[in-house]
Order: structure tokens, then C-alpha cells, then sequence
């Protein structure tokens, strides 16, 4: 682990205007994802912002019906929360499945969002990656890609976003808010703040330098049945080959977002309208443009057979 310094903010606003002076600064709250990719040498921050102590931990309810969740509220906190099992229970079960206790313990919503691929090819440095070098090359193309992206990638890689937390807020079409070192503010759907690989995809989200995020914001319940379906090679501390988050209605019509295939959370809104014909025609039209390799081409038929089986539970 390469040297480094360290600073407490006691404001976002601070916090986001100390990471714009310091090149190559970075937040750090629980650290889970962060902490191990500098004692890899993938990560090698100059400068370290604690921002444990911003008072961004809490849980409040919004005038237009919905929550606000801090940024800092653990994920333990934020799946045992009475409120978020009532009303956004997808949210509880995709936290859950992710990880291990100890670490939701730490993990925040905030660095959940900002976590990084799990792929080989990216925590091998003896390998090319051009999310952590850019311009070397993607080992995982025509390397081995069983766990990476069928859908959404690029020449330039075929990596995974690998959360679960934020697929589930993909389907409540939650909304990030963030403070830019200007103090300035700005709030973010969460259909737009991962991106796709494109020919950069060392940049993963729309943030910029230094913007803090400070909260992810819920509308009003969307009512329904809640479901997440994470199919893993082992059945704990493992990343979804597939996941799925659904809101189902009694009517056939609901919501849908995929897991483990893409670079971001992968919601196609115009499948949704076919959910009632069963999960078939939503998955041929929500993977349309998707490009397997000949080792991951069965995520497509999972994610099927998943969408599937949370359908019939819902009609049951």
C-alpha cells in the first residue's frame, strides 16, 4: 500500500472542496470496497477524506410521501429500518443478499452505489484492463467471461456493475443528491448515474471530481408485491451471476430490473409493458441488444427462468 494523508470533513460542503484541491483524493467512510483495492496497488489515493462524521445518517421521511436515506446509514441499518420493510421490502431483500453481516455493518448507501467491478481482469494487475489502466487492453475479451456482462458493454470492456442495492433502487426509480465543491447541489435519477463502458470505462458514474453523495431519495411506494432473486454460485458472500428485482401487481403489470449482466443496473421500461405475456417476451425485449460470449451466453435464459419464477410466486 502506497503512502497516503488523511483529513476529517465536518460538512459535505467541506468534504466535496477538500477533494477538489487534492488531486487524486478519495472519500472513505466503511471502506469495505476501497480499503482492499489499495492493498492491491488498484486504488492509490494521495489524500483520504474520512467522512464518517457529516451527520448524513439518517433515515427521514419526505413531504412528498417518500424516505430520504443518508448516505452514511449503514446497510444493516437501512434493511432493518421498519419503514423500508413496509414500503420498499425489494430494497431490504436486495440488501440482504449482498455481502456478509459484517460487512453491511460498515458499507454505507453512499460507497454501495460507488462500488467497483468484481472482475478478474481488473484485480489482477498482471493483467490488461482498461478500467484500471485505460488504453491496455480487456483480458476478459476472449478471456474468461462466465460471470461478466452480456448486455450494455463495449470493444473496451465487459465488465459488471456488481451491487445489488442499487438494482433495487433502480426499480423504486430512487434519486441521488450530491454536493460539487462549488456547495452547489444537484440531484441525480438513478437511471443516469452509472454509465455505460463506452470507449472510457474507467469513468463508472456521472459524478464529478470531488461531488459528494449526501442521499438517495425514495418517491412514494409503489405498492405491489416486492421480490429480489440473486442466482450466485454459492448461496452467501458471492456476486449475482443474475439477479432480479421485481414490483409485481395483482394485475400482471409491474416493475423489472436486472442484476449481474451489465455495467449499471439494467432496466429496459418499455419490456415492462409485456409482463403480463410472462417473462419470455420481457427478456427478449429487455436483453435485445445484448451481446454474450459463448461463456456467458446462459445468463440470458437465467435471467428468464429467474423473472419466471418470481411472476408465478406473485400470481400464487
Amino acid at each position: 500500500m502506497k503512502g497516503f494523508t488523511y483529513a476529517r470533513a465536518t460538512t459535505p460542503a467541506e468534504a466535496a472542496a477538500m477533494a477538489a484541491r487534492v488531486q487524486g483524493a478519495r472519500f472513505i467512510a466503511g471502506g469495505t470496497n476501497l480499503l482492499d483495492l489499495m492493498k492491491l496497488g488498484i486504488e492509490t489515493p494521495a489524500h483520504l477524506i474520512d467522512i464518517n462524521r457529516l451527520g448524513l445518517d439518517r433515515i427521514e421521511e419526505t413531504q412528498a410521501g417518500g424516505l430520504r436515506i443518508g448516505a452514511m446509514v449503514r446497510n444493516t441499518a437501512l434493511a432493518a429500518d421498519m419503514r423500508v420493510r413496509r414500503d420498499y421490502a425489494v430494497l431490504t431483500r436486495a440488501v440482504v443478499a449482498g455481502a456478509s453481516g459484517q460487512l453491511r455493518n460498515k458499507a454505507t448507501t453512499g460507497g454501495n452505489l460507488l462500488q467497483r467491478t468484481r472482475c478478474p481482469y481488473f484485480y489482477d494487475p498482471n493483467l490488461p484492463c482498461n478500467k484500471r489502466k485505460p488504453g491496455s487492453g480487456c483480458g476478459a475479451i476472449g478471456g474468461v467471461s462466465r460471470q461478466l456482462g452480456v448486455v450494455g458493454t463495449s470493444d473496451a470492456c465487459i465488465a459488471t456493475y456488481p451491487g445489488d442495492m442499487a438494482v433495487a433502487l433502480r426499480v423504486l426509480d430512487a434519486v441521488i443528491e450530491t454536493v460539487k465543491p462549488d456547495g452547489g447541489v444537484r440531484a441525480i435519477p438513478i437511471a443516469d448515474f452509472h454509465r455505460l463502458w463506452g470507449d472510457t470505462p474507467h469513468v463508472e458514474t456521472v459524478l464529478q471530481p470531488g461531488e459528494l453523495i449526501t442521499a438517495v431519495v425514495l418517491p412514494r411506494p409503489p405498492g405491489g408485491r416486492h421480490f429480489y432473486h440473486k442466482v450466485r454460485d454459492r448461496r452467501s458472500y458471492a456476486f449475482a451471476l443474475v439477479s432480479v428485482a421485481a414490483v409485481l401487481h395483482a394485475d400482471g403489470t409491474g416493475r423489472v430490473a436486472f442484476g449481474g449482466v451489465a455495467p449499471k443496473p439494467w432496466r429496459v421500461e418499455d419490456a415492462e409493458a409485456l409482463l403480463p405475456g410472462g417473462a419470455r417476451a420481457v427478456v427478449a425485449r429487455a436483453f435485445a441488444s445484448a451481446r454474450p460470449t459463448d461463456d456467458n451466453r446462459f445468463k440470458i435464459a437465467l435471467a428468464e427462468r429467474a423473472l419466471a419464477g418470481l411472476i408465478a410466486e406473485a400470481r400464487s
